[in-house]
């Protein structure tokens, strides 16, 4: 079994831990060391496993050890892979849930992705580094996803959809087919994409429309 640490111990690290032990149970896989995360209050056991840090911490590991990111905000899965990385002792696997569906079609997976439950991927798919997809969602065929994306809970993606770094898209979307989201947008929860989405916006609504941009 390989070694493997979970960043983040809120809810979405939980459940990190959630799929970890759900594969555990098919295929001992990973002996889950604990959680890292910068909260300052945390210490002891979470879910049963020991807080082993803050993440400034993994520094310092000098082994070879498997970490996954248990967050979901984009912004900060970037960050802290930008600092990470030149620890050269740590690997980044990409976590599955047992009761994801991946096609056999050309299907790419990068590293670090997190893949739930009951989430779908079909044909042609190309998912970049560090993309979240949370329970079941849906991924249409010739979809190309960039690295850090994150999408909620029963977000469902069209066939040839082009999502670009950093988005964001809250539970319960629908992405039409044929559309384009630029970087590091927010799509609102329930919110219907009709349109292609410019970069670095917050829409909400059916359709969606951009009611802000930000930096």
């Amino acid at each position: 079994m390989e070694q493997i640490v979970i960043v983040g111990a809120g809810g979405f690290g939980r459940e990190v831990k959630f799929i970890i032990d759900r594969l555990n149970q098919i295929k001992p896989s990973y002996e889950l060391l604990g959680f890292y995360d910068d909260n300052p209050e945390l210490s002891g056991l979470i879910n049963g496993v020991p807080f082993l840090g803050t993440v400034d911490d993994l520094f310092a590991v000098n082994n070879p050890m498997n970490v996954v990111m248990g967050i979901g905000i984009p912004a900060i899965k970037e960050l802290l892979n930008t600092k990470l990385k030149s620890n050269p002792n740590l690997k980044f696997p990409s976590i599955i849930d047992p009761l994801a569906i991946i096609g056999n079609d050309n299907v790419v997976i990068g590293n670090g992705c997190v893949i739930c439950a009951g989430v779908i991927i079909t044909c042609d798919i190309v998912l970049k580094d560090f993309v979240t997809l949370n329970l079941s969602c849906t991924v249409g065929h010739d979809t190309l996803i960039n690295s850090y994306a994150s999408f909620m809970p029963s977000v469902n993606i069209s066939g040839e959809v082009v999502i670009h770094k950093a988005v964001y898209v809250g539970t319960g979307a629908k992405i039409i087919n044929q559309l384009e989201i630029g970087e590091s947008t927010i799509v609102g929860a329930g919110a219907v994409v009709s349109k292609s989405l410019p970069a670095k916006c917050t829409a909400v609504g059916i359709p969606a429309k951009p009611i802000k941009f930000h930096d």
